[in-house]
């Protein structure tokens, strides 16, 4: 395949803007072309006008519409379609040869051998691939490359480039990588994130932030972006030798909401540290228009360690913790409980750790046929640990799990209610747990703004218009949004958000209906 890097057709060659494209007989080219002829690898789609960066692999799953890579092609028929599913067949070069053997019985009168070259080139190609598959998997084990970096897109594409290349090519020099190379990258991704800006703009951001500590015992302050069009790094900074103080961090963010502009930013997520909270005093004061909002999964976890502090609990946990210490601190025992479950452990991770507590308790009640098998069975009998006062009483607590009152935490009250057969006395020392660590929290405007606009819920229940806690919170958001127009937030409040309640115009179709009666994250009205 010959590689000049672009080629013009002649019947496009008078047009002011030629048409680029590689020199190459693939049909992914059929409806691709290089938007600019200094960077090759940025193609747009004929069919949709839809650009990206990558090689004609992703142009052929752009128009087959395969899901996870690249957007897919709202343009293709089922004729573009069918035309780029098809495999290409592999084309070997001079030197793929095989032997013909004069005395083979598969050869014809006419002294040339019956062969199905599409089966020898197969099998030619799959030995080729694996030799080349060794090479990198020898580079990979030499250089200490982690095995997940195989998966990594980018990488993909390296690949799929070397291979139009073809022979011949010379990878870049440690000087190469280090400074134009990366000056190069460093400029593209400014570029990218301009499609990030643009959407700051356009429907506004949230910047995260959060403090921890790397093995090195330094502290590290990370700073990100969300927006519609996903989460974006932004700054790190070593604060090992600074004193964490709410001034500290508040002045650390609000210069960055400076950077991006105060009216894109939308509100800044923190966990709930006290400091944190100081940070977030000094924000309402300077800026009132920008939400703080406490990190999810931080009072979440906050939930959790109150209900695991109650006493019909923390027995149940404490348990459960001794015998996995005991069964992980032994490597006969550890070996003994993966034989008997599969080698299924017990110990779940969560994303944090009162959660890894609950979901140790959810994983044992799962596994308690095998682990009762296990403690009845002779082996366990006959080791040391049978007659030890440790091991007797991990026998008892695993003998004893049809007993144990195990409560996973459920995100409905409802569904908590019912967990505990409508009684009172049970289940509301659990959700006072639930509401003491939300308050303040997880109940600010902007969330029950959110819960109020979320049309899964509102259409479902009309009445949430009917709460004066709810409304005030939308109010609050609007003149947030809009706090020196009021004639938009007229035209918000008074207009808008009747269509939103009445269904008009594109809340009203079919289609946004049906995705309505699912609580679907991903479904975004918007774009309907």
């Amino acid at each position: 395949m010959s590689m000049d890097p672009t080629h013009i057709p002649s019947s496009e060659a008078s047009n002011s803007k030629p048409v680029l494209k590689r020199n190459s007989d693939d049909v992914g080219w059929d409806d691709g072309v290089i938007v600019d002829v200094k960077n090759k690898n940025c193609l747009k789609c004929i069919l949709c006008g839809n650009q990206y960066i990558g090689g004609v692999s992703r142009m052929k799953k752009h128009i087959v519409q395969v899901k996870g890579d690249v957007a897919s092609c709202t343009k293709a028929s089922k004729e573009d379609i069918l035309k780029c599913s098809r495999k290409r067949p592999h084309v070997l070069g001079p030197l793929d040869s095989t032997e013909i053997n004069p005395g083979s019985s598969d050869m014809t009168t006419s002294g040339f051998k019956k062969v199905k070259q599409p089966n020898i080139n197969d099998a030619i190609w799959k030995k080729r691939s694996y030799e080349v598959s060794q090479y990198l998997a020898r580079w990979v084990y030499e250089a200490g490359i982690p095995f997940h970096a195989i998966d990594n897109d980018s990488f993909k594409r390296f690949v799929e480039a070397v291979g139009q290349f073809g022979p011949g090519y010379q990878p870049p020099s440690q000087y190469q990588l280090r400074e134009p190379l990366l000056k190069e990258e460093v400029d593209r991704t400014k570029k990218l994130l301009k499609r990030q800006e643009e959407e700051w703009a356009l429907t506004g951001c949230s910047i995260m932030t959060d403090a921890w500590t790397d093995r090195k015992r330094r502290s590290i302050m990370n700073l990100c972006i969300n927006c519609k069009q996903g989460t974006c790094f932004l700054s790190s900074k070593e604060v090992s030798e600074a004193s964490h103080t709410g001034v500290y961090i508040f002045e650390y963010v609000d210069k960055f909401i400076k950077d991006i502009r105060a009216q894109n930013v939308v509100q800044v997520v923190m966990d709930n540290a006290s400091n944190n909270i100081a940070a977030a005093d000094l924000l309402k004061i300077k800026r009132p228009n920008i939400f703080w909002t406490s990190c999810g999964t931080h009072t979440i976890n906050l939930m959790l360690e109150g209900i695991g502090k109650q006493s019909k609990f923390k027995g149940i946990i404490d348990r459960a913790k001794a015998f996995t210490i005991f069964v992980y601190a032994r490597h006969n025992t550890l070996a003994m409980m993966r034989k008997y479950t599969k080698r299924r452990d017990i110990v779940r991770p969560g994303v944090t750790r009162f959660a890894t507590a609950f979901l140790t308790l959810q994983s044992l009640m799962e596994k308690k046929q095998e682990l009762q098998a296990m403690f009845i069975s002779e082996a366990w009998d006959k080791s040391k640990w049978a007659k030890s006062p440790k091991g007797k009483t991990t026998f008892a607590t695993v003998m004893t799990l049809n007993g144990l009152c195990i409560w996973r935490a459920q995100n409905a009250k409802k569904e908590i209610k019912e967990a505990y057969k409508q009684v009172e006395t049970n289940y509301w020392p659990i959700l006072d747990v639930i509401d003491g660590k939300a308050k303040g929290r997880l109940d600010s405007a902007l969330h029950l703004t959110a819960y109020f606009l979320n049309p899964f819920y509102f259409y479902k229940d009309h009445t949430i218009q009917d709460d004066p806690i709810i409304m005030d919170g939308v109010l609050t958001c609007v003149e947030a949004f809009f706090p020196d127009d009021v004639n938009v937030q007229d035209e918000v409040i008074n207009r808008e958000l009747l269509k939103y309640k009445n269904k008009e115009g594109g809340f009203g179709r079919p289609l946004a209906t049906m995705e309505c009666a699912t609580n679907n994250d991903s479904y975004d009205l918007g774009n309907k």
